[in-house]
């Protein structure tokens, strides 16, 4: 079957919503489901105030290695759609999120930022619809 061709908003979401069933799955605790919804809710209010570089380190040092962390699964997720294998990825290919954003130039920078900002409203909407607890 032909795979029909998607917006880039629709990949966008697509590559979210995975993201947050995969998190739905993982942080099944009322109270992870809760700390993962806020983290998610206040990453684009970082990254706005912050700048994609600080908002991303904040998230490593609040995770502290730990990769079953909820700060890591939004960092994780942001690294995998910025550096995803496609032509049109800020950081195409790059293995290491962090090191994309020291080690690049400002036109990437500024592109993945808004691209963060762009996805990350997906993964904030699904993360509200699909894990969010009362």
């Amino acid at each position: 079957m032909k795979k029909l061709k998607q917006t880039l908003q629709q990949e966008r979401a697509q590559h979210a919503l995975k993201r947050i069933q995969d998190a739905a799955e993982k942080y099944e605790d009322n109270e992870d489901r809760k700390k993962f919804v806020s983290y998610a809710e206040s990453t684009p209010a970082s990254i706005l105030i912050n700048g994609l570089g600080q908002a991303m380190a904040t998230l490593l040092a609040q995770a502290k290695g730990d990769q079953n962390d909820p700060h890591w699964a939004i960092y994780d997720a942001l690294k995998d759609w910025l550096c995803r294998d496609n032509p049109i990825a800020p950081y195409k290919g790059c293995r290491d999120l962090i090191t994309a954003i020291t080690e690049g130039d400002r036109d990437s920078y500024l592109y993945a930022q808004a691209e963060a900002l762009a996805y990350l409203e997906w993964y904030k909407k699904f993360a509200v619809a699909f894990m969010k607890t009362d």
